[in-house]
């Protein structure tokens, strides 16, 4: 399919590049000459300098032979009225991203009266949503919620004196028969003899190691077994604090304070500052750098249970982190303590920081990379006809997919057993009338079920086809 997006920011280029692994014929528009010859080079796509308002961009981008148009550039208008383009010149699926609260409104929805394929996607707000699910599960990397909840894609990497260290796939599966409560998914290692990285969908006995990244695909009653043998059983946080006051943090901490805990904000601008405190009343509002040590100092940072970092700038987030990280283990120590400090979360905008926020023990990272790229893929993949839902992760090379079987779908009344699934390609969970259960090869499939399956990009289009 040609998809074409507008707009090459963080969403965007992430967007078109993974859109682009999956064999779409990708356009991308962007009005910075810079950013526009600096990705040309990078990405596998057709670059254009210009603006997506502009129909003879458009046209030049080939609009008439799109099946999907995706803007998302940080200016709403734009978005919108590059969608209204593409709708008028008879692109059947678009989807925008919209900040503004004044926009999110029937009024803004009418303008797209009748057009059945289209979404709106809001970063701030899939960011603040996915802080929220780690807050839940201290200690995990990553958390995927699919089939309404009933299923869980917990992604976490091993420490030492995780119980899962040392034992052997064949061994777990022997200890949970008959009916296992969760399943390892991936693994996530370096190869033997490089230095970089592979995800592997364990299909012989692997033996678990520490510094491992699993991904595990469990029922919602075992997440507190499961975390505990992955070394992550911690307590519910009670304090927080928000480093910046952007929109991101505006709708993390009212969430928070829904849930009563005890919120703190930093905040960099003076009427920022104020305005928060004003909507924020239960919250303490500090003013200043969050990288300025004494004011980190006065907000008490050594005893929170968790500290996000959410400003636009990725060095400033990564280095409040870790000053809290290092402050509250000072903390510890004097009191002969063994808490290392507080929870530490940072949001990131470019990826190459991965490699330092894990070497330095930031504990988890969020993306409006990945938070964006879930909904667009879900969209793209079946709209919640065929593929329910799709969840992508910074760490491991893998996707997570929910399918919806259907009467006509060629894997409907089939064991696991008898379908071809790809090499790359695990099914983990699949959940009937509510109930979930994990997979496995004499699993029956049948009309109506919802299966969750753990795959490699290259594994994805033959998965599809099972379901489809």
């Amino acid at each position: 399919m040609r998809i074409i997006v507008v707009g090459a920011g963080e969403v965007g280029t992430y967007v078109a590049d993974r859109l682009s692994s999956q064999k779409h014929d990708v356009v991308l528009i962007e009005v910075d000459p810079v950013r526009c010859r600096a990705l040309g080079l990078k990405l596998d796509v057709q670059v254009l300098e210009g603006s997506g308002t502009d129909p003879e961009m458009l046209k030049l981008a080939g609009i008439k032979d799109a099946g999907l148009l995706v803007a998302v550039t940080k200016s709403d208008e734009v978005n919108l009225v590059s969608a209204l383009l593409a709708r008028q010149a008879g692109v059947g699926k678009t989807i925008v991203r919209i900040e503004s609260r004044r926009l999110l409104s029937p009024e803004v929805d009418a303008l797209f009266k009748g057009a059945e394929d289209h979404l709106v996607i809001d970063p701030d707000r899939e960011v603040a949503e996915e802080v929220l699910r780690l807050m839940e599960y201290p200690g995990a990397l990553d958390l995927a919620q699919m089939a309404d909840g009933e299923v869980i894609v917990l992604g976490a990497r091993l420490p030492g004196e995780a119980p899962l260290v040392g034992v052997s796939l064949h061994a777990l599966g022997r200890e949970l028969e008959p009916d296992w409560d969760f399943i390892v998914a991936s693994i996530t290692r370096e190869a033997e003899g490089e230095e970089e990285e592979e995800t592997i969908i364990p299909r012989v006995d692997v033996t678990l190691r520490e510094g491992d990244l699993l991904r595990v695909v469990c029922k919602r009653r075992a997440l507190r077994d499961v975390t505990r043998r992955l070394g992550l059983a911690r307590d519910m946080p009670t304090r927080a604090l928000l480093l910046g006051g952007g929109r991101t943090a505006e709708l993390l901490a009212e969430s928070l304070i829904s849930r009563g805990l005890d919120v703190g904000i930093i905040e960099r601008r003076l009427e920022r500052a104020g305005e928060l405190s004003t909507r924020f009343g239960q919250a303490v509002v500090y003013q200043g750098d969050i990288t300025d040590a004494d004011l980190l100092v006065e907000a008490d940072v050594s005893r929170q249970d968790v500290v996000i970092a959410l400003t636009g700038e990725d060095h400033s987030n990564v280095l409040a982190c870790l000053y809290a990280k290092s402050a509250g283990a000072s903390r510890a120590r004097r009191r002969g303590s063994e808490r290392g400090g507080p929870e530490t979360i940072a949001v990131i905008h470019r990826l190459e920081l991965l490699d330092l926020i894990e070497a330095h023990q930031v504990d988890a990272a969020v993306s409006p990379r990945t938070a964006s790229a879930n909904s667009v893929l879900r969209f793209i993949r079946g709209g919640g006809e065929t593929v329910a839902a799709v969840a992508t992760f910074l760490h491991g090379d893998v996707e997570v997919l929910e399918f919806a079987v259907s009467d006509s779908s060629t894997c409907n009344g089939e064991t696991l057993g008898e379908l071809d699934v790809p090499k790359g390609a695990l099914v983990g969970a699949i959940v009937r009338d509510g109930k979930s259960q994990i997979a496995r090869g004499h699993s029956t499939l049948r009309d109506q079920d919802h299966v969750v399956v753990i795959a490699r990009p290259d594994s994805v289009d033959g998965v599809t086809a099972l379901f489809g």
